[in-house]
């Protein structure tokens, strides 16, 4: 049984940081990419970050310059390193993971096999 459990989210004000951790478990983690998307209020859930099954990561806009994705196959787990966060980063950090990558190559994230429960986020100002 695949799951992704995600721990680290907390509520934190403008110019903080947060570390969040998701531990995988019921698949090889070595073979896929895995990642995190978030959804904030009265938003759809978009895509935050991403390191392939070999090392190389991909960001959104809105993440780049100041989180960092890491994985380590070893312990089953991913994390997202957030920096300088500030209140349009509030929302529910999901950990997921894709057979397929990151991104193709038009640079469209490719839609998660699996999802965890999700994290909560939040940033006052």
């Amino acid at each position: 049984q695949v799951q992704l459990v995600e721990s680290g989210g907390g509520s934190v004000q403008a110019g903080g940081s947060l570390r969040l951790s998701c531990v995988t478990s019921g698949f090889k983690l070595e073979y896929y990419a895995i990642g995190w998307f978030r959804q904030g209020p009265g938003r759809g859930r978009e895509a935050v970050s991403c390191v392939t099954n070999d090392g190389k990561t991909y960001y959104s806009n809105a993440a780049k310059g100041r989180f960092s994705v890491s994985r380590d196959n070893v312990k089953s787990a991913i994390y997202l390193e957030m920096n300088m966060l500030a209140p349009e980063d509030t929302g529910v950090y999901y950990c997921t993971k894709s057979f397929l990558g990151c991104m193709d190559a038009g640079a469209h994230w490719y839609e998660p096999d699996d999802w965890g429960q999700g994290t909560q986020v939040t940033v006052s100002s």
